[in-house]
């Protein structure tokens, strides 16, 4: 599993920690321990803690990082809830917080989870497979109002309303099981065109895994904690995969380094005016080529980084 999964802005997203040997950093999203298993091997003296949902992703990260240290503690949970899980530790101030948002390459690789549109599986998608809400909840039991929505709203696509009435036409006669059988009624419900620019399926399964996981109603939350937990000279960097996520994360570090409008054009800015935080990254870092050319899964990824200075 290590073997095929690539972490995407690696160096960039640990050089931008700004890592000191004794920093305690968050690693909000484990998955398969690529980014936190550099982390600590940075920080001998600090402490790791990181968040995951994915019983699988913690074993197989639990054994990696054993390899390199002792100083780390992994929490089930999702980052929503990084704020109560931190206190239960006793940690009140962070160095460095982390993101790397979406589904991880072996989520996607491993067929029964339900997540590809190239395998066939159950459809699942559940990154906490304790949750009881599933994709096959969601395609089998969602109205054609409902499913156009967030067909529309998380996947962006303009075919969204036909997909959704060709679900609830085929569900009339059984349930929708499988991934491949869900691809076979999204593909009949585009036109022939478009399956030959790109995968008809792909932004309704991205769709899909937001609803089940509710992906993005966690981010803002979160940040909002993280924010506040941040130690001065501390920061939080974000790696995104699309135009959802990355817009959410722009917008909140946006208002975050932003002078009130009132006072922005005031000469000698009082202090306790200033915003508490600054951008590292004024626009998003993007994979380079050699990345690209060695994992094109990276290939919407951005990175940006919001530092504490006050």
């Amino acid at each position: 599993m290590s073997e095929k999964h690539k972490s995407v802005l690696l160096e960039e997203s640990i050089s931008l920690l700004n890592l000191k040997e004794d920093s305690i950093i968050v690693d909000c999203t484990l998955g398969y321990g690529g980014h936190s298993s550099n982390i600590l091997a940075r920080i001998k003296k600090g402490f790791l803690f990181a968040f995951d949902q994915d019983s699988e992703a913690i074993r197989h990260s639990t054994n990696r990082l054993n390899e390199i240290g002792t100083n780390f503690t992994i929490i089930k949970s999702n980052f929503v809830n990084l704020k109560e899980e931190l206190q239960k530790q006793n940690i009140k101030e962070v160095d460095g917080f982390l993101f790397d948002l979406g589904v991880s390459s072996p989520q996607l690789d491993e067929g029964k989870r339900g997540f590809s549109y190239h395998e066939d599986a159950r459809l699942d998608m559940r990154m906490d497979q304790e949750k009881e809400l599933s994709a096959y909840e969601v395609v089998n039991e969602y109205s054609k109002e409902q499913l156009a929505t967030i067909f529309y709203k998380y996947g962006e696509d303009k075919f969204s309303n036909n997909i959704a009435k060709k679900i609830v036409e085929y569900r009339k006669n059984k349930n929708i099981e499988t991934t491949l059988e869900l691809v076979e009624i999204i593909k009949s419900a585009v036109p022939m065109k478009f399956r030959k620019e790109k995968h008809p399926a792909r932004q309704i399964f991205q769709a899909l895994r937001i609803e089940v996981n509710h992906e993005l109603d966690v981010i803002a939350p979160s940040f909002e904690d993280a924010l506040k937990m941040l130690k001065i000279g501390g920061r939080i960097v974000v790696i995104t995969f699309h135009s959802l996520e990355d817009r959410i994360v722009k917008n909140i570090f946006k208002e975050k380094c932003t002078i009130d409008p009132k006072i922005k054009g005031m000469p000698n800015i009082p202090t306790e005016y200033l915003p508490d935080y600054k951008l590292i990254t004024n626009k998003a870092i993007m994979p380079t080529d050699e990345e690209l050319k060695n994992n094109p899964r990276a290939r919407s990824a951005k990175l940006r980084v919001i530092e504490r200075i006050k």
